[in-house]
C-alpha cells in the first residue's frame, strides 16, 4: 500500500486528526510522568514538552520510514516508565538539568540506533516467541508502575524514586499534608474518562476531562505549584541549540556509559511494544504489516525525536485503534497526526501552564488500569502451574526490580519449563497400545464419508503438535485464511497433545472471529490436557458449545449429514 492513496485520503485525514487530539493529553501526561523525579521548578514544562516533540517527531517519521500502514506512534507506559527510571538515577547523581537532558536525548539516540540494527538483522520475527505469561507479567507490572507513581502528584504531593521507597514514604508524606484541591480535580478525570464515553464516544473522552479539569481549576485557584507551567512555543529545536542545556561540565564518558542500557531496554521494549500493536492493526484492517520494516521506521523515529530532546515512544495501541476506527488506512494517517501535534506545540505553550499535574495524573491512572491484564489474573488457578508461575514472578519483578530483567527472568523460566514439558511429552511416546478408535484416524482417511455436494462449504482444519507460545503465529495465520465461502470449519485436535496460555487464548480469538463471520466451528477428538484447558477455562461449552465437539471424526460426519437432511448446510 501507498503512503498516499486517493481513495482513502478522507479517511486518512480524519482519523489522523481525530488520533492526534487523543494524543495530546497522553503526550502531556507521559512527559510529566517521565521528568516527575527531578526536584526542578521547571521539571513539569520540561516534561511537558519532552511529551509533545516526542509524539510529533516520532509519530511522523515512524509513519513515513515504517511498515504498518495504519500505525501512530508516541510515548507510551513502558517506555515512559524507563525514561522515568534514567531520569530519577541522572538527577540522583548530578542534580544537573542539562546532565539529564543529554543522559536522556543520548539514550533515546541509542534506543533508535538499536531499533535499526534490530530491523537489519531481522530480529522482528522472533516478536511471537515471547509466551503470553511473560508478556501478561509485563504489561500488568507496568500498569502498577505507573498507578503507583501517580498516587504522589494526585494527592498534590511530590515524590521519586523506586516503588519500594515511594510506597514506603507515602505515609509521612500523607501526613504532612495533601491538597483536597488535586485529589477532588483527579477524581474528577477519572470519573469523566470513565463515564462520558457512555454520552457519547464520538469526542475522546481524555480530551474532555483535560479540558473541564482545568477550567475548573481555574476557578477554584489551583497553586500554581501544582501545574505544569508554562512550556516554549515554537518549532523544536536539537538538544546542542537549546538555551537551558549546557554542555560545559559534562562528563561525556559517563553520561555515554550510562545511556547504553537504558538505551537497549528502550529499543526491547519499544520494539515488542509497537510489533503488538501492529498485529492489533492487522487484525482489524485484515493487512500484514512488515515487522523488520516497522522496527528501522520506529528506530529513525526515536533517534530523531530524542535529537530534539522528545521522549521515545512506540506504536501506541489505543491511538492506533481510534485511528482505524476513525477511518485512517495509510501511513499518511500518522503523518496527519504528527503534524496535528506540531500546530498544536507552535501555539500551546502559553495554555499548558494551567493544566494540573493531578489531572494528569488521573489520566495515567485511568492508561495504567487499561494496560494490566486482569484476563490472565483472574485465569490464574486455571492455567497450568507453570504458566501462572511465570506470570507471577514476572509481574513482581517488573513492579520491584526491573524491567529487563524481568522479562529475561520470565524468558528463562519459560523456556527451562517448556524444555521439561517437551521432555515428558517425549518420553510418554514411548509406550505401546492396542489399536483403538483414537488410532484408526492415524491415516486422516475418514473424511471421505462427508458428503461430496458440501464438501466445499466445509473447511478442515488439521493441527498437528503442541499449540504454544512458539506456533500460535503460524496457527492464526491459518485461521485467518478460511475462505469466506465456507460454512463449517472442523478442528482437528487428535495431534494435538499440549496446549499453553497463549495457545487457548490464541484458540479462543480463532473460534470467535469465525464465529462472528457465521461460520459454525466443530472440534474433533482432544486430548486430555487440551480438553483441560478449553473446559477450565470455559471456552468449552460458553464459546464452543459441547454438541459441537465429537470424540471421533465419524461422530462429525453423521452430524454434517443430519445437519444437511435439515437443510442447515
Amino acid at each position: 500500500m501507498k503512503i498516499f492513496d486517493k481513495s482513502t485520503i478522507r479517511g486518512d485525514l480524519f482519523g489522523g486528526i481525530t488520533a492526534g487530539i487523543v494524543a495530546l493529553p497522553l503526550a502531556l501526561a507521559f512527559g510529566i510522568q517521565a521528568f516527575s523525579g527531578i526536584a526542578d521548578p521547571k521539571a513539569g514544562a520540561i516534561g511537558a514538552l519532552a511529551g509533545l516533540v516526542g509524539a510529533t517527531m516520532l509519530g511522523f517519521f515512524a509513519s513515513l520510514f515504517g511498515g504498518t500502514h495504519s500505525q501512530i506512534s508516541g510515548p507510551t507506559g513502558p517506555m515512559t516508565v524507563v525514561a522515568a527510571t534514567l531520569v530519577s538515577a541522572t538527577w540522583a547523581s548530578s542534580s544537573d538539568i542539562s546532565t539529564v537532558l543529554v543522559s536522556m536525548t543520548l539514550a533515546g539516540i541509542f534506543c533508535g540506533l538499536f531499533q535499526i540494527f534490530f530491523g537489519i538483522i531481522k530480529i522482528g520475527k522472533y516478536i511471537r516467541y515471547i509466551p503470553y505469561p511473560v508478556l501478561s507479567g509485563f504489561m500488568s507490572g507496568i500498569g502498577i508502575i505507573i498507578i503507583l507513581q501517580q498516587i504522589y502528584p494526585l494527592l498534590g504531593l511530590k515524590g521519586s524514586g523506586n516503588m519500594i521507597n515511594l510506597l514506603m514514604n507515602l505515609p509521612t508524606a500523607v501526613v504532612n499534608g495533601i491538597s483536597l484541591k488535586a485529589l477532588l480535580l483527579g477524581i474528577g478525570t477519572i470519573l469523566i474518562i470513565y463515564l462520558f464515553p457512555k454520552i457519547t464516544s464520538k469526542v475522546p473522552s481524555t480530551l474532555v476531562a483535560l479540558i473541564v479539569m482545568t477550567i475548573i481549576a481555574l476557578f477554584c485557584k489551583i497553586e500554581n505549584s501544582l501545574t505544569i507551567g508554562e512550556i516554549p512555543s515554537g518549532f523544536p529545536l536539537p538538544f546542542f541549540l537549546k538555551e537551558n542545556i549546557s554542555l560545559n561540565g559534562i562528563d561525556w564518558l559517563v553520561v555515554l556509559k550510562t545511556a547504553v542500557i537504558p538505551g537497549l531496554t528502550l529499543a526491547g521494549l519499544g520494539s515488542i511494544d509497537t510489533l503488538l500493536t501492529s498485529v492489533v492493526a492487522d487484525n482489524i484492517t485484515k493487512t500484514k504489516h512488515n515487522s523488520n520494516k516497522e522496527l528501522i521506521g520506529q528506530g529513525i523515529g526515536n533517534s530523531i525525536a530524542s535529537l530534539f530532546c522528545g521522549l521515545p515512544g512506540a506504536g501506541a495501541t489505543m491511538r492506533t485503534v481510534v485511528n482505524v476506527k476513525s477511518g485512517g488506512r495509510t501511513q499518511l494517517s500518522g503523518m496527519v497526526h504528527a503534524v496535528f501535534l506540531l500546530m498544536v506545540l507552535l501555539g500551546l505553550g502559553s495554555l499548558v501552564k494551567y493544566v494540573p499535574l493531578s489531572v494528569l495524573a488521573g489520566i495515567l491512572i485511568t492508561v495504567g488500569v487499561g494496560i494490566i491484564d486482569f484476563k490472565g489474573f483472574k485465569d490464574l488457578l486455571k492455567i497450568p502451574r507453570a504458566d501462572a508461575v511465570v506470570l507471577i514472578v514476572v509481574f513482581l519483578v517488573t513492579v520491584f526490580v526491573d524491567l529487563l530483567t524481568a522479562v529475561g527472568i520470565g524468558m528463562v523460566i519459560a523456556c527451562v519449563l517448556f524444555m521439561k514439558r517437551a521432555g515428558d511429552l517425549v518420553e510418554g511416546s514411548y509406550s505401546s497400545t492396542e489399536m483403538t478408535n483414537f488410532d484408526k484416524e492415524s491415516p486422516w482417511h475418514d473424511e471421505g464419508g462427508i458428503p461430496e455436494n458440501i464438501k466445499h462449504k466445509i473447511y478442515i482444519q488439521r493441527l498437528n503438535g503442541p499449540i504454544f507460545f512458539g506456533s500460535i503465529t503460524r496457527f492464526q495465520e491459518v485461521m485467518h485464511d478460511v475462505p469466506q465461502d465456507v460454512k463449517i470449519v472442523i478442528i482437528r485436535m487428535r495431534l494435538v497433545n499440549f496446549m499453553d496460555q497463549s495457545g487457548l487464548y490464541a484458540m479462543e480469538t480463532a473460534i470467535k472471529d469465525l464465529q462472528q463471520r457465521g461460520i459454525i466451528v466443530f472440534m474433533t477428538i482432544i486430548q486430555p490436557q487440551p480438553l483441560y484447558m478449553l473446559t477450565s477455562m470455559k471456552l468449552i461449552p460458553e464459546t464452543l458449545p459441547e454438541d459441537h465437539t465429537f470424540k471421533t471424526f465419524e461422530e462429525c460426519t453423521e452430524t454434517l449429514k443430519l445437519m444437511q437432511k435439515n437443510g442447515q448446510i
